[in-house]
């Protein structure tokens, strides 16, 4: 054993020294030194030449003892690679060919964890968010006893606050364009979407002040019941946040809207 792996080593320092052994390698037939090789390049940190080797291995390995062992390489070169989507989707199909392995839990949680940091910036599409907060809480729901729980939470976490970003300024951008109706369903989303949001109470205040421009820049007709929304808006909004650093904008909201109610009934 000890001999086969000093020959393994040797074999593996050689090819890394010749760029022509190592195209001679990846022509070769001798699949068993090639899965060889491909596993000591990966030990190596030397993807990029592990990645050839066991792309080819999977097929010809297929239905062979070794063929679980070559699968889970291969998915993780692709991780260590960075093709996170691609990493994910042999993960995933890592699970569905071999459930009964003992790399199954790994599998499902690199799964995960790959539509994770595809993720992208707040500002862009989402899709990829929405999809990692389900494969997360997939791997919870399969393993709720895993060490993995504690990191699953704060990747989690993590996304939600993200999602949490993108609605917040999204709903602040209706506002400062003056588009007092879509701010309003937007920011009440925003709330109800994340409740434990640090942004809350400038949110329910945003929403009231949106209420209260809606309705100064109403027709006629819809005035006096969106100000008097406005006015049942502020009193919600005081018994909920009774100690708010906004309650002196909201009772001026409050007390504007009662003197443009006064305006319209003297008309």
């Amino acid at each position: 054993m000890l001999k086969k792996a000093i020959a393994a080593c040797l074999l593996i320092v050689a090819i890394a020294n010749s760029g022509c052994k190592y195209q001679k390698i990846l022509k070769s037939n001798d699949f068993e030194k090639k899965y060889e090789v491909a596993k000591l390049y990966y030990d190596n940190g030397k993807y990029q030449k592990a990645f050839p080797l066991l792309e080819e291995l999977i097929t010809v390995f297929r239905g062979t003892s070794k063929a679980e062992d070559v699968y889970y390489l291969y998915a993780y070169c692709n991780y260590r690679l960075g093709d996170y989507m691609l990493a994910g989707y042999h993960f995933n199909n890592f699970i569905k060919t071999f459930p009964r392995s003992v790399n199954a839990e790994e599998a499902q949680f690199m799964n995960a964890k790959c539509y994770f940091l595809d993720s992208p910036e707040e500002s862009l599409d989402q899709t990829s968010t929405y999809k990692a907060i389900d494969e997360i809480q997939l791997f919870v729901n399969r393993y709720p006893n895993s060490e993995r729980v504690s990191e699953c939470n704060d990747l989690m976490d993590r996304l939600r606050a993200k999602l949490e970003a993108k609605s917040y300024k999204h709903a602040k951008l209706y506002y400062r364009l003056g588009d007092y109706k879509a701010a309003i369903f937007a920011l009440r989303n925003t709330i109800k979407d994340f409740p434990d949001s640090r942004h809350r109470e400038e949110l329910g205040f945003m929403i009231i002040k949106s209420g209260y421009l809606l309705a100064f820049n109403s027709i006629e007709s819809k005035q006096v019941e969106r100000y008097n929304e406005t006015i049942a808006e502020c009193i919600s909004y005081m018994e909920k946040y009774p100690d708010t650093s906004y309650a002196r904008d909201v009772d001026k909201v409050s007390a504007d809207s009662k003197t443009q109610l006064q305006k319209i009934k003297s008309l």
